[in-house]
């Protein structure tokens, strides 16, 4: 597993009103107030940005086995295969969200809390359903209906303060806060509860049993009684979501007589799940726990997954590759083994033993990109010049299939300098810094050095030229925002 940093599209809400100074309330008076109107504006802030930044763990297998989730429900929902793609977060959270219209990002943690694939599967489903319903795009307009009522409210409040009347001034900003609050809140739940019914309908058509989606929204109900949530009207009016006991109510009458209700769950499929759910545990978890949650006794692959990662993250690379080899065993052939092996040679210091491996990984998965970006590494690590050429092609191979890896373009373009060809390292560098984010200006300087040195024209130059312009509106920007 790999992390790569990724900066979400972020909007800033700005509205200040400078009250006069006199008549002055009372301390006490403005609690309520500032309660209301930070609660508000914290919703409203996270309503208007899809996420903060956040670490996005990147993986083959994994990959690989989300996609296989997702795809069945896509064609339920009438889109093609892959047409959603579904990103891990490296966050412990229980979560999941949309960003964009074609993004899925499901969090760590809850890959952690699921006991099943299908436990998965039901909140894929439901996130599938805010993208069909343009959710992402729509909150937009829950948040500026809001934000007007607030906005409103504010000046008005403002306004009768400034005339002497401090109780009235107040009564109409918390009026305003607690109507724009209620009208937001109102719009995000029945979102959800739109997305809750589409996902059902999808489970159905793709042949899943609701099963899972039960079960997962059975433990947000417990950790809402572990919390002391109240279940009443009023807290429910308070929320985002609908109340889980609700939502459980409403699926079951609809899962229950659904055809798909008894179907078995896709060995195949819950096998792999497993094996991830390892994975990931050995990767995020401290690797104390992780050899405590899966003893040396336990011999299954999934056990022996999480152990590897364990010993290696620990600086026991002997120990981590004993693991591997003992995957190895059970499927000579499976190239995420092979990853893994080349993986911890190649962290420890040894890339020139990882290569074999590696090579072997990238022609068994049909030179899965994320795979050969480690295999053009490891080829780079050896510093043998004789070794660049072959990294050159696989890294080119890399990017061609999937041009979301800044780590493959850096590789890129050290191959690049290392050749000479100072223009496309420029470029390669400028592919990076543009996928990194926050890195306009590194963009569009590295952009503008590559269009000096290539062909005018060619497609080479025409891309550096893309990335100068969309970098270069990003720096006026920022500019302006100082």
């Amino acid at each position: 597993m790999a992390s790569v940093g990724v900066q979400m599209r972020r909007a800033k809400v700005d509205g200040m009103i400078s009250p006069s100074p006199q008549p002055v309330l009372r301390a006490d008076a403005w609690r309520p107030l500032l309660r209301i109107a930070l609660t508000l504006l914290a919703i409203l802030a996270v309503a208007m940005r899809p996420a903060m930044a956040q670490s996005i763990l990147r993986d083959a297998e994994t990959e690989a086995l989300f996609q296989d989730m997702m795809d069945p429900l896509l064609v339920a929902a009438g889109l093609q295969p892959g047409q959603v793609r579904v990103h891990l977060l490296g966050d412990p959270s229980i979560n999941a969200f949309v960003a964009g219209s074609q993004d899925v990002y499901v969090f760590a943690g809850l890959i952690e809390a699921a006991d099943t694939a299908e436990e998965v599967q039901g909140v894929l489903a439901h996130e599938l359903g805010h993208v069909i319903g343009g959710h992402a795009i729509r909150v937009n307009d829950g948040a500026k209906t809001a934000t007007g009522i607030s906005l409103l409210s504010l000046v008005l409040g403002a306004a009768a303060i400034a005339a002497g009347g401090a109780d009235a001034g107040l009564g109409i900003i918390m009026a305003g806060q607690q109507a724009a609050l209620g009208k937001f809140l109102a719009f995000s739940r029945v979102q959800e509860s739109t997305a809750d019914a589409a996902g059902a309908q999808y489970l159905s058509k793709a042949g899943i049993s609701g099963r899972g989606s039960l079960a997962f929204f059975k433990k947000l109900q417990n950790l809402e009684f572990r919390y002391a949530v109240k279940q009443d009207d009023d807290q429910a009016y308070g929320r985002t979501h609908p109340m889980s006991g609700d939502r459980i109510q409403a699926l079951r009458e609809v899962y229950v007589i659904d055809p798909a209700w008894a179907k078995p769950a896709d060995p195949v499929i819950e096998k792999r799940f497993q094996r991830i759910k390892a994975k990931l545990s050995g990767f995020m978890t401290d690797p104390d726990r992780t050899l405590r949650k899966f003893p040396e006794t336990n011999t299954s692959i999934p056990a022996r997954y999480a152990r590897a990662y364990a010993w290696h993250r620990s600086a026991y690379p002997q120990k981590a590759l004993a693991e591997v080899d003992a995957l190895l065993k059970t499927d000579p052939s499976d190239p995420y083994f092979l990853e893994l092996e080349g993986q911890v040679l190649l962290e420890s210091g040894r890339p020139r033993e990882a290569i074999p491996a590696l090579r072997k990984a990238v022609t068994l998965s049909r030179s899965q990109p994320l795979i050969s970006a480690t295999l053009g590494h490891a080829l780079i690590a050896t510093e043998d010049p004789a070794n660049f050429a072959e990294a050159e092609e696989v890294l080119k191979t890399a990017v061609a299939l999937d041009n979301q890896n800044p780590f493959a373009w850096y590789q890129l373009g050290i191959v690049y300098a290392n050749k000479g060809d100072q223009a496309r390292a420029a470029l390669a560098s400028a592919e990076r810094y543009t996928l990194q984010g926050g890195q306009a200006a590194l963009a569009l300087r590295n952009a503008e050095m590559a269009m000096q040195g290539l062909a005018q024209d060619t497609p080479d130059w025409i891309r550096a030229q893309d990335i100068a312009l969309v970098a270069r509106a990003e720096v006026e920007q920022e500019r302006k925002r100082r």
